[in-house]
């Protein structure tokens, strides 16, 4: 809350509406989230005259009261009520706080009409036991019977509530930076509050020393006053720390909190005589302990900031004092701490503690180290006024803040293109001059030093650009199409790669889920097909989320097992992710698992999932990614997959995943698994080169060799590439065949071989002649007969 009465000791605003200054106020920036007057209708003093007892009850009093008009009767239960008194009294029609409104009626039988108020019922007080016990309010002998009370008081100030935004520094949030931001929308100049005050000839440096062992403060001073005389606050002072929702307590604790309203910084004043002669800035240690102001103790750790006298802590940096150094009614010395501590460990602090306050607030906005020595000299002017204190000379310091000025220069075409209009030299020299910001303007250029007091404005033509065109008026600018280059929005990088995988995946019909990265053991010792040492949790949350997963495998098991308890026939399925292992690295997999039918169809059998459909779809994507004819499928040895029926996925002659059927160990169900490591796949493409499809029509030849058991096909398949040439366009294998009329040990595979000419139709004969090399290779290479000669 900010008071529209304090803030004009600044800045002159006596011709200003203050609903109409609101408005102003929230179009540069500054939400004012209401305009909030303590004035109420139908309230005037009034004077006690006569007092009974409520004849049926033994607390309440029949009261007659005179308000000059007339004279009203009314029914109180305050202790206090007597002859004489003058008081706030709300006539019948009164709205009170809380939408209260008073009316005549009867209480046990007596005519009341009207209600004898007290400060918290007017909101002017908070709503606490001692506040409530202290009855109605009593007010000087002087009131003005019939006058409004609240004028009489001072207390008819206007507050604007702010909704001040959290990127918005601590300039708002006390009465000086206000007033310079009424000062720039108004265009007027701002007055400091007065800050002298006399010293005596003793220094504070020959009776006190000061020490910081942290570098979470980054400035401190400290200033000692004498022989103060502890008693209660001027009305200004109460009435402003009231409007702004804090207590009054007495002059020297209301000065310190006045200060902190006026300028921005927290202080905190020290029974001297109870400190003694040293103090040292450090962090907490660990379950160190401090009773702090509010009676309660406190467990701190390292990452708090204390105050400390050399031993014992006397006070929790920019959150509360201690109890052992508190201000009372028997204190004569003070020291006086105004400083400044690093605002993220004040809030997490604060935070830790529950210990919100305004101070907290403040620091945890970042202050600025002029502020804070002016703070410190105010202090000194109101106490020597105020409470009679005499003033040490000098002070002690430690100053680490950066004392380099914000400066920067701009053109003003600069300021245009971020704001999207344009706005002449002698407008934003006006806006300028309107933020109290020093410039030289020279060769078209502006050269610009930011107040210290803008903490929020940092040396950059974007944050001037912002203070610029919010003076200006927002509603002055235009909307227009953007000029500036734009490009199409996208993936990049790897998230593109794994965003086209995935999509290729779902096209062939598999689903994507998603699985913890934490395994239990038992999953975690199966598909060890690398060696990577697995991660294991010192203290995990449960033994089934034990072990970092090194593969995604048995992760889709625990999905299919899953799915197929709940009557799922069909499973076709993916995952993407990443995996880790003991040495931090991370490798990014792609995993698949297919059982039951891959296509369904009504009328015609369905096509069942087996290890060609499974090694079928991984061929797919990888011609997808660009790798033809760079990959092969090599035996493998697995011990959780089917020895007969598993490979190596090799590209470009390294391993970079796993293909086949799990072991029958594991299930007897018919389960076929992949996995590739996509980061081996990432960048590793050339550009995709096409060729014009054939013009020709093709001729196609079978053949059928009849080999060892142990003949691994893909290397006849690359025998007969290599006997052909450039007419051989492709190999395909159309069956396999064991059995009758075949040795046990031998198999028969069948080879249809696809010939096309690119410039011409080929001729039977000149095929006929490639075709019968590929042969003799095959059968003189691979110990092989032709089958059916």
């Amino acid at each position: 809350m900010i008071s529209l009465n304090w803030v004009g000791d600044y800045i002159d605003i006596k011709d200003q509406d203050v609903n109409e200054l609101a408005l102003k106020i929230t179009k540069a920036g500054i939400n004012i989230e209401g305009v909030y007057t303590h004035h109420i209708d139908n309230l005037v003093v009034g004077e006690i005259t006569s007092v009974e007892e409520h004849p049926d009850s033994d607390h309440l009093h029949v009261c007659k009261v005179n308000i000059k008009e007339t004279e009203l009767q009314i029914v109180c239960g305050a202790h206090n009520v007597r002859k004489g008194l003058k008081v706030i009294v709300a006539k019948v029609g009164a709205i009170l706080p809380g939408d209260f409104e008073i009316k005549k009626s009867k209480i046990r039988g007596v005519e009341s009409c009207g209600m004898m108020c007290a400060l918290f019922e007017l909101g002017l007080e908070e709503k606490t036991e001692e506040n409530y016990n202290k009855g109605i309010a009593e007010l000087p002998k002087d009131a003005p019977i019939g006058e409004d009370p609240l004028t009489y008081l001072g207390l008819d100030d206007t507050l604007y509530d702010l909704d001040i935004h959290k990127h918005r520094n601590n300039d708002c949030y006390y009465h000086i930076g206000f007033a310079y931001e009424i000062a720039c929308i108004i265009n007027r100049k701002v007055t400091l509050p007065k800050l002298d005050f006399k010293t005596v000839k003793d220094n504070i440096k020959d009776d006190f020393k000061l020490k910081v062992d942290t570098d979470k403060c980054s400035y401190y001073m400290a200033r000692e006053v004498r022989n103060v005389k502890i008693g209660e606050s001027p009305d200004f002072i109460k009435k402003r720390l009231t409007a702004a929702g804090m207590r009054p307590i007495n002059n020297v604790v209301d000065i310190s909190n006045y200060v902190m309203l006026e300028f921005g910084q927290p202080l905190h004043f020290f029974d001297k005589d109870k400190l003694g002669n040293k103090i040292v800035v450090r962090n907490a240690k660990d379950n160190e302990e401090i009773i702090t102001l509010d009676g309660q103790k406190r467990v701190l750790n390292g990452d708090d900031i204390v105050i400390t006298d050399g031993k014992k802590p006397v006070c929790i940096a920019g959150v509360m004092g201690g109890e052992n150094t508190e201000v009372d009614e028997n204190t004569k010395n003070i020291l006086i701490e105004s400083a400044i501590f690093n605002p993220v460990s004040i809030r997490y602090t604060s935070r830790k503690l529950e210990l919100p306050s305004e101070a907290s607030i403040r620091y945890g906005k970042g202050l600025s180290y002029e502020y804070t020595e002016m703070a410190s000299r105010r202090a000194c002017h109101l106490l020597e006024k105020y409470a009679g204190a005499e003033i040490l000379d000098g002070y002690v310091l430690v100053d680490n803040e950066n004392h380099e000025e914000k400066k920067l220069s701009f053109k003003p075409i600069d300021v245009d293109k971020i704001l999207g209009i344009t706005i002449s030299e002698e407008d934003m020299k006006h806006e300028l001059e309107r933020l109290d910001f020093e410039y030289t303007l020279k060769n078209g250029v502006f050269n610009v030093t930011i107040p210290r007091r803008r903490l929020d404005v940092d040396p950059n033509v974007n944050d001037i650009a912002e203070e610029i065109g919010r003076l200006y008026g927002y509603n002055n600018l235009v909307s227009s199409i953007p000029v500036v280059p734009i490009r199409r929005g996208e993936y990049i990088g790897d998230i593109k790669y794994r965003k086209l995988v995935s999509k290729r995946l779902r096209t062939l019909g598999l689903n994507e889920v998603k699985n913890y990265t934490l395994v239990s053991p038992e999953m975690a010792s199966k598909f060890r097909y690398e060696e990577r040492e697995q991660v294991v949790l010192p203290n995990p949350m449960s033994i089934d989320k034990s072990i970092v997963r090194t593969t995604l495998i048995p992760s889709l098991m625990n999905v299919y097992e899953y799915n197929k308890a709940r009557g799922v026939k069909d499973i076709n399925i993916y995952e993407i992710a990443r995996t880790y292992d003991k040495k931090y690295d991370e490798l990014t997999k792609i995993a698949g698992l297919m059982s039951g039918s891959y296509i369904t169809n009504s009328w015609k059998k369905d096509l069942t999932v087996d290890f060609y459909v499974v090694k079928g779809i991984v061929e797919n994507l990888l011609d997808f990614m660009g790798y033809n004819n760079r990959y092969s499928f090599v035996r493998s040895d697995c011990s959780d997959l089917h020895p007969g029926v598993q490979a190596n996925i090799i590209l470009d002659g390294k391993k970079i995943g796993i293909i086949g059927k799990v072991h029958p160990n594991i299930t007897k169900k018919d389960i076929y698994v992949f996995e590739l490591n996509l980061d081996n796949l990432y960048g590793k493409t050339s550009k995709l080169k096409y060729k014009e499809a054939f013009k020709y029509p093709s001729i196609q030849k079978d053949m059928a060799f009849i080999l060892d058991k142990k003949t691994d096909v893909s290397e006849v398949i690359k025998t007969i590439k290599k006997a052909s040439n450039k007419t051989l366009q492709e190999v395909d294998i159309f069956d396999v065949y064991e059995g009758e009329n075949i040795d046990s040990s031998k198999k028969s595979v069948a080879f249809s071989l696809t010939f096309n000419g690119i410039d011409r139709t080929l001729t039977d004969e000149e095929v006929m002649e490639v075709f019968n090399k590929i042969i003799d290779k095959v059968v003189s290479s691979h110990n092989a007969e032709l089958r059916d000669k």
